[in-house]
């Protein structure tokens, strides 16, 4: 795999090249402005700046801009920036701005075709595919359990996906018996070349069993039979070595910069 190619059709694909009328749930806004590409929602919805085209002269603007865009629809917003982003200082000028950084993940791709298809669930564990509410609901028990989070919006914006544009979601829980342990899912954006993998939680007892590797391997196989050549990772500590084992490249990393607006007075 040629990594500067692949992390060029990524950036130019999946980051600045989006449809504005693309398959991201209700309501959902892509949109070109000031250098950037953001995504608003509502606010159970990923709001974000998913690419930007910046220097030192205009990226302060930009970051402005976009804190009164969010601002003014009270919901907070993530800045994802990548290792290669410029300014090279980006960073520094989101903290100076009132950004929180969350834990920098890797951002890894792997051809699909290289992958292990066949890897099973542990005996005794089972995958079932999510395509309601009820899955869904197990899919936020997992990952509450899993990340120690709140688990209420993502259950929204999965639900979203699975009823507006189920073919960009392929979702899945693993479960012992009638107990979900683990839960992951694959997101497609037609007329690319990836897929992404995202949640991949698994809850303490059943860490290190192979559940998360036999997810992989489910969803590498769907994104085989639906043509994607590539998967796409934003990954943890916990799972980049599995991911390295498994044949997935490491292209740079990514930070997630948060802004949460501040409460109006009296609220």
């Amino acid at each position: 795999m040629d990594h500067s190619a692949v992390l060029a059709a990524y950036d130019r694909q999946m980051r600045r090249n989006l449809d504005a009328d693309g398959p991201d749930g209700p309501g959902v806004l892509i949109e070109r402005a000031g250098g950037v590409v953001r995504r608003t929602g509502a606010a159970h919805d990923w709001n974000c700046v998913l690419w930007s085209e910046l220097d030192e002269g205009t990226a302060d603007e930009a970051i402005a801009a976009q804190v009164r865009h969010f601002t003014a629809l009270g919901v907070e917003f993530e800045w994802k920036a990548y290792s290669h982003d410029l300014p090279a200082d980006l960073p520094a000028r989101l903290l100076a701005a009132g950004f929180t950084p969350e834990p920098a993940e890797t951002l890894m791709v792997a051809a699909v075709a290289e992958l292990p298809l066949d890897t099973a669930p542990p005996e005794g564990v089972r995958l079932l595919p999510v395509t309601d509410a009820d899955g869904v609901r197990l899919m936020v028990d997992v990952h509450e359990q899993a990340f120690g989070t709140d688990g209420t919006a993502l259950g929204r914006q999965i639900l979203d996906q699975l009823t507006t544009a189920p073919e960009t979601l392929d979702a899945v829980v693993a479960m012992a018996g009638d107990v979900p342990i683990s839960s992951a899912r694959l997101e497609f954006r037609p007329g690319t070349d990836f897929a992404g993998l995202w949640g991949g939680g698994t809850v303490a007892q059943w860490r290190g069993r192979g559940v998360y590797r036999s997810l992989i391997a489910y969803r590498a196989r769907i994104a085989e039979a639906r043509g994607v050549p590539y998967l796409q990772v934003d990954a943890s500590d916990q799972s980049r070595p599995i991911l390295r084992r498994l044949g997935f490249a490491e292209l740079g990393t990514t930070t997630p910069y948060v802004y949460r607006p501040p409460l109006s007075p009296g609220v």
